[in-house]
């Protein structure tokens, strides 16, 4: 790849960028150059502050500490739009353009071409023809995006930001739903981009890519900046320990060893679809959960494990499929989450706020949704009865009795995943889903859903606990299954289900070393 010029000065010098969210430091003196030519590669975990910084130069954040200059002048982004007229563009995961129009109406959809409130169709047509040409893009300007293909969205969406002017193009995990042939395609475009003078900032976990596109990379751990260097001169160990950090899982989150090898939940080429059809989500998975074991899905942005768990939980209906599912060697078809339910199966979702709770409702009515037609007989609720289940389900979990009274969308963030992960808890589920179930809960919360995810699993059921912190699954699970790309790459067992050994599975350390 060509070396670009680092002696001259940065297109953008972000300086000591600080973002704070109530009393949350997210950001914390943070400094980033963007240099003309380079593709600068940005990783840290979930939570590391990688999308704040980014969009703090996308205008989208625009209360923040620091300066940021763009070509040695002071700016500060106002909006979205702002930064766009200042040459920084933005290409997310989930593309912005829209299915309805034309190729051509979306790259000028913010600035018709024309005269006196005319809008010039040919004029537009001609424009974007020239446009598609430099990216390497042979479409009728015409063509309804939604006749698309993903790849082809995303391409379009790269052109549309160049037709505004891009110096400065910042891509969000763009190979997150491509696969081989688009992949090659957008990373041609990319070494065009580069050889134009283009800055790209290039967010990823997969170390292959990296190794193969960009020219630096810099991560983040905690809001701050621990290391940056050019790519290939540091080996991949020291990216997976500067991620990581010096910090150790707590000592009293231990795995349970499972009290019986019975197989309790067996799932056979198991695939899920994206709702468009397009590609897979999820690929072919095999795997085994044995009656009283802690099964982990590590996996970064992007990797199927939380597809897997709402596939298993029947939320996603015929988008998942599988050649076989069992629960206690039964064959079984989960259709919907009413099945699943039936079955036993429970499913403590990632997004409680809108998938796990009812907002409005209190929580003691939120914590006895399961098992309400149990305490109405002939459709009639007994409230003396729904009142016992819930303090038995407060109690179970360590939720003050006077928060059942609370509406639930009130509740802090631990004690909302307590009423969701406890509401499962009155029907003694045989199979527990658990997704990030410590997502955005204080440390003193975290210790209780681990302890009670412990319990149910010595108590027989089979549990898979998904997440994308590498320190929790691994002191968790019994053993821990490392998705990539939404397929099974690994299946680590305890003793060597490190931190540092699960994230470098899910970065395809051994893909980037072969």
């Amino acid at each position: 790849m060509a070396e670009p010029d680092r002696a001259s000065a940065p297109v953008v010098r972000m300086e000591h960028i600080s973002k704070r969210f109530g009393r949350a430091t997210v950001l914390d003196g943070v400094s980033l150059d963007l240099h003309a030519g380079e593709v600068h590669a940005l990783l840290g975990e979930n939570g590391a502050g990688k999308s704040t910084l980014l969009k703090i130069l996308a205008g989208v954040h625009t209360d923040h500490g620091g300066s940021i200059l763009l070509d040695g002048r002071p700016v500060r982004p106002r909006s979205p739009a702002h930064a766009g007229a200042l040459g920084i563009a933005v290409i997310h995961q989930e593309l912005s353009l829209l299915p309805a129009l034309s190729i051509a109406e979306n790259l000028f959809v913010e600035r018709p071409l024309g005269w006196f409130g005319f809008i010039d169709r040919r004029q537009e047509r001609a424009r974007a023809a020239r446009i598609l040409a430099e990216v390497g893009l042979d479409l009728d300007p015409d063509l309804l995006v939604e006749r698309l293909s993903l790849p082809e969205r995303q391409l379009v969406e790269i052109a549309r930001a160049l037709g505004r002017g891009a110096r400065v193009l910042i891509m969000d995990e763009p190979t997150s739903a491509l696969a081989g042939p688009a992949i090659d395609r957008l990373f041609e475009l990319i070494a065009g981009l580069r050889a134009r003078g283009v800055a790209l900032v290039y967010v990823s976990h997969r170390m292959e890519e990296i190794e193969r596109i960009a020219d630096r990379l810099t991560v983040l751990r905690d809001g701050r900046v621990v290391g940056s260097a050019r790519v290939g001169e540091i080996p991949l160990d020291q990216v997976v320990t500067w991620m990581l950090g010096p910090r150790h899982a707590p000592a009293d989150v231990l795995p349970v060893s499972p009290s019986a090898r019975d197989e309790r939940l067996a799932v056979e080429d198991f695939s899920v679809d994206s709702a468009d059809g397009e590609r897979r989500l999820v690929d072919r998975a095999s795997f085994v959960v044995s009656a009283g074991e802690i099964v982990g899905l590590f996996g970064l942005s992007g990797a199927g494990a939380s597809e897997l768990l709402l596939g298993l939980s029947g939320a996603l209906g015929a988008r998942a499929r599988a050649r076989a599912v069992r629960i206690s060697s039964v064959p079984v078809r989960i259709g919907s989450p009413r099945e699943a339910r039936a079955l036993g199966v429970a499913f403590v979702p990632a997004d409680r706020t809108t998938m796990g709770l009812v907002p409005g409702m209190t929580a003691e009515h939120n914590g006895t949704l399961v098992v309400l037609p149990a305490l109405s007989p002939l459709g009639w609720l007994r409230p003396a009865r729904e009142r016992r289940a819930a303090l038995a389900m407060a109690a179970d979990v360590g939720l003050r009795p006077e928060a059942l009274a609370m509406d639930a969308a009130t509740l802090s963030g631990g004690n909302q995943q307590k009423v969701v992960l406890g509401k499962w808890l009155l029907e003694a589920p045989r199979v527990l889903l658990c997704d990030e179930p410590t997502r955005g809960v204080d440390i003193g919360a975290k210790a209780e859903i681990h302890a009670k995810i412990r319990a149910l699993a010595a108590a027989g059921a089979a549990v898979l606990v998904a997440g994308s912190d590498a320190r929790e699954i691994a002191a968790l699970a019994d053993h821990v299954l490392v998705l990539r790309r939404g397929r099974i790459a690994a299946d680590v067992a305890r003793a060597e289900a490190t931190p540092a050994a699960l994230l470098a599975l899910a970065m395809g350390h051994d893909e980037a070393r072969a």
